[in-house]
């Protein structure tokens, strides 16, 4: 493992200086769980929650996050996005749903923190939606999946 890259000499953090890195296709995807009880993960697949669509305002507001993670995470460089997908996927047999980000570009730096923002604050809307009928609900596994691009190469989680 190498050095902590927004680390300068003297121990302060700076962001990165990308200008002479070459433009690559760059591609991370992420994911995270929301655990949650039967029935509040019911109401949410009926359509019947009355603040709306859980689904469709989790999966805008993931695709938001992507666009701002520059300006939520201090060190990130801002990213002309080219593709940010957000799916939800309910699971009944354990009670959670399941949210997937892909994020890509063409460009100097990865997006893997903007495909790891999208999911968190997709999970996060989910609660904020949800919490009115349930409080305990637990968001985990936060994680990058997979990665391609850069000079670091192709990663992807095993299993």
């Amino acid at each position: 493992m190498s050095g902590f890259t927004h680390i300068n000499a003297s121990g302060e953090a700076n962001m990165v200086d990308v200008s002479a890195k070459a433009e690559t296709v760059r591609e991370a995807r992420a994911e995270a769980f929301v655990t949650m009880a039967a029935d509040t993960l019911a109401l949410i697949v009926s359509g019947k929650h009355h603040k709306g669509d859980v689904f469709a305002t989790a999966r805008i507001a993931g695709i938001q996050a992507a666009k701002r993670t520059w300006d939520l995470i201090p060190l990130c460089h801002p990213l002309m996005l080219s593709k940010v997908e957000v799916s939800l996927e309910a699971l009944p047999e354990t009670s959670q749903v399941r949210i997937e980000s892909v994020c890509k570009l063409s460009g100097k730096t990865g997006v893997e923190m903007e495909a790891l923002t999208a999911a968190s604050v997709a999970a996060l809307t989910i609660y904020d939606m949800c919490k009115a009928v349930q409080k305990d609900m637990v968001i985990s596994q936060v994680r990058l999946l997979e990665k391609t691009g850069g000079k670091s190469g192709h990663f992807k989680v095993e299993g």
